[in-house]
């Protein structure tokens, strides 16, 4: 399901009751999105194949200081498909994929540029799971780990990062593969950590393709409201009738409910699982809807094509239309909003991370969707109050920089691909110009969220078939040198 990391119980899940007193609305960050609309929904269910060997590494639980405690480790899981790997003795490239805010069980059979290249560059790949999530959990169990902001406080993207370095150096030890060069990839939270691994850990990765990442969605770099821009932008694209409808939808809906028995009638008129108690229940539903729906608009499904299909078609007034768009885009169910459903841990584990360092100020203004400020003294409040510390909204550009990037970044980065989907709303917070000629942004117009890097399909259209292949081509020309560097250094190696 569309499960909002960032605010708890929550205003963008489409299967509970939303609490709505949050003054803050952040999308969900991930790769895959929802299971029901992915066109690789099969394998999301499907076991991973016998290729892929579950190891652990033991693993520091704190890199950067030197207290007693710090040293304290925790079994962190990472999977490895020897299946087509050329092996130590040719150098052949290790393919890494940096796992981000939940188990990395789904991502085995999802992420098919792994798999999908892997013969034709002979490549090792490892799954390197990300601290705190699925089984990678310090302090000997989840409740302990999640206990308070002490046990919380190791986890952070810069500690998950040094977790991968620490684990990819042991691999390469293990399997005496020390000139087989490493590609980091990730998605969306994971492509921000695969970008922010090569900048930080040069030696340790050749280079890094980053999937939707949006990091310059921080310190008011890309504008607030640029988000919801872009979901209004889809929307209106696909169907202005369809943006009409939804933008005068809102008050519509909230007249109703002020209404004797208005929330009875919404309760039938949506077919709800549970009576609506509030009508920012309903709002809250159809606002993460509509963002969930932009950022996962893959082929060929088209979430939003579908949507808009069933409110310009249906005939029974604007509430009816609305309905008719919810149930297209869920399908068949015996009801739709409010449905029962426990917290994941993503949930969990982005709710820390979204009020310690992760603190991406999205707002909407002048869209199809009714105003909605970031009040960031409001975020650390609530922060505060469930943790005891508030967030650090400055400290993602102070720690992995964002100001000035053409500038910075041009004398001193390399090796990067920060690819992107224009239909994707974060992709307002990506990096979607060419830094230097070897920091590369490859987009596409019609891309969503993470499609280049899920598993081909015979459907996908010409245009991410071509992106998917400038990338490797990418990626291919990083290998060519560096082979070509290491020749040359064996062969007048001095020291």
């Amino acid at each position: 399901m569309f499960l909002s990391p960032w605010i708890p119980f929550l205003l963008f899940v489409l299967s509970t009751s939303v609490v709505t007193a949050l003054p803050y609305r952040f999308p969900r960050l991930s790769p895959i999105g929802e299971k029901f609309l992915h066109h690789s929904r099969v394998l999301l269910e499907a076991p991973p194949s016998d290729d892929f060997k579950t190891f652990y590494y033991n693993q520091t639980l704190d890199h950067f200081n030197y207290r007693p405690e710090s040293y304290t480790t925790f079994p962190q899981r990472y999977i490895v498909n020897f299946k087509y790997w050329g092996g130590a003795n040719s150098s052949a490239p290790i393919f890494a994929y940096l796992g981000a805010e939940a188990p990395i069980d789904d991502d085995l059979n999802v992420i098919g540029f792994m798999t999908d290249n892997a013969i034709q560059f002979n490549a090792l790949l490892v799954y390197i799971e990300h601290r705190y999530y699925g089984k990678s959990v310090p302090f000997g169990s989840r409740d302990e780990a999640l206990r308070n902001a002490s046990t919380l406080g190791y986890f952070n993207s810069a500690q998950a990062i040094a977790d991968y370095a620490n684990i990819l150096m042991h691999v390469k030890k293990e399997l005496r593969a020390n000139y087989s060069p490493v590609i980091v990839i990730g998605g969306s939270y994971g492509g921000m950590l695969a970008s922010w691994f090569r900048l930080k850990y040069p030696h340790v990765a050749l280079g890094a393709l980053a999937s939707s990442a949006p990091i310059l969605y921080f310190d008011d770099i890309t504008p607030q409201n640029g988000y919801y821009s872009v979901v209004t932008k889809d929307f209106r694209e696909v169907s202005e009738t369809c943006y009409e409808t939804i933008k005068k939808s809102w008050s519509e809906m909230e007249a109703v409910a002020l209404q004797p028995n208005g929330l009875s009638f919404l309760d039938q008129q949506f077919k709800t699982c549970r009576r609506i108690a509030r009508y920012l229940e309903l709002r809250d539903y159809l606002w993460s809807m509509y963002a969930s729906a932009a950022q996962y608009n893959h082929p060929p499904g088209y979430p939003v094509t579908r949507i808009c299909d069933a409110i310009d078609g249906a005939v029974n007034g604007t509430l009816g239309k609305i309905a008719a768009g919810v149930f297209a885009y869920r399908g068949n169910l015996s009801c739709y909003i409010n449905e029962p459903r426990n917290e994941t841990e993503t949930d969990v584990g982005w709710r820390w991370q979204s009020c310690s360092e992760m603190v991406m100020p999205i707002s909407s203004d002048d869209d199809m969707f009714p105003p909605f400020p970031f009040d960031l003294g409001n975020f650390s409040r609530y922060c505060n109050g469930l943790y005891g510390v508030p967030p650090r909204p400055h400290w993602g550009t102070t720690y992995y920089g964002g100001h000035d990037i053409q500038l910075v970044l041009q004398r001193f980065g390399s090796n990067i691909i920060f690819s992107n989907g224009l239909k994707d709303p974060y992709s307002i917070g990506g990096v979607l110009h060419n830094i230097s000629d070897t920091l590369l942004a490859v987009h596409t117009t019609n891309g969503s969220h993470c499609l280049d890097i899920l598993k081909a399909n015979e459907s996908d259209p010409e245009w991410v078939v071509a992106q998917r292949k400038t990338e490797v081509d990418i990626i291919k020309s990083w290998i060519s040198k560096y082979y070509a560097d290491l020749a040359n250094y064996k062969q007048n190696k001095t020291f």
